[in-house]
């Protein structure tokens, strides 16, 4: 049982990174400051250093608050491992949804706070359930996570607001001979939700390949 003591420090530190989510989703990242933060609290900048520390705390503090929105319902141990590791890549995306000022963080800072190893031990523990080697394990894990970071910061970005499939408006002509062959389809509107689970099943197939898998061929 936590003591008094104890609870009260990890709710005012709950509390201070709350507020700096909030900070960033509104202003971005820039934004984020011990004083910004202290002042949204209506406080002085030196209160919160006995609950998150320096700005690279802080900093930290808010990857692992990210990265805690990917651990699964305890139910969720029991599905199969292509299951699982789409549960973790959809709720990456989801996450870059509700937080799009935050979320870069986690393409910028080493992935080594506690909610962040558990979320990368998820997915090895799919890949090694899923008969991968394990000494292609982490290097598969970094491909999946890098492509659904990559997706989901696109998203948010605006990289992908025109909805079209990639340089859809760009003039075709003997310069881009690609374009022209493909204008007919760069130039149709996109569905990304579809987009991203056909990318998924391409990764569950490159994880099958690895695997060399014969068994548990379910979709």
């Amino acid at each position: 049982m936590l003591s008094p003591l104890y609870a009260v420090h990890v709710r005012a530190k709950q509390q201070i990174l709350d507020e700096a989510l909030a900070l960033a989703d509104e202003h971005g990242l820039a934004a984020i400051s011990m004083r910004a933060v202290a002042r949204r609290m209506g406080l002085t900048s030196m209160a919160l250093y006995p609950y998150v520390g320096t700005k690279d705390d802080l900093l930290d503090g808010l990857v692992d608050r990210l990265l805690a929105g990917l651990l699964p319902d305890p139910a969720a141990a029991t599905a199969g491992w292509r299951e699982r590791l789409r549960a973790i890549a959809r709720a990456a995306r989801a996450l870059a949804s509700a937080h799009p000022g935050a979320y870069p963080l986690l393409m910028t800072r080493p992935s080594a706070t506690p909610d962040a190893m558990r979320a990368v031990d998820l997915i090895y523990d799919a890949l090694l359930d899923a008969g991968v080697p394990e000494p292609e394990v982490p290097r598969l894990e970094r491909m999946l996570s890098t492509f659904v970071l990559g997706y989901a910061t696109s998203e948010v970005n605006g990289r992908f607001a025109a909805g079209r499939r990639g340089a859809g408006s760009i003039p075709a002509g003997p310069a881009l001979p690609a374009h022209t062959r493909l204008s007919r389809w760069l130039a149709e509107e996109v569905d990304w939700d579809a987009e991203f689970e056909a990318d998924l099943r391409d990764l569950i197939h490159l994880v099958e390949a690895a695997a060399g898998s014969t068994v548990d061929k379910a979709p």
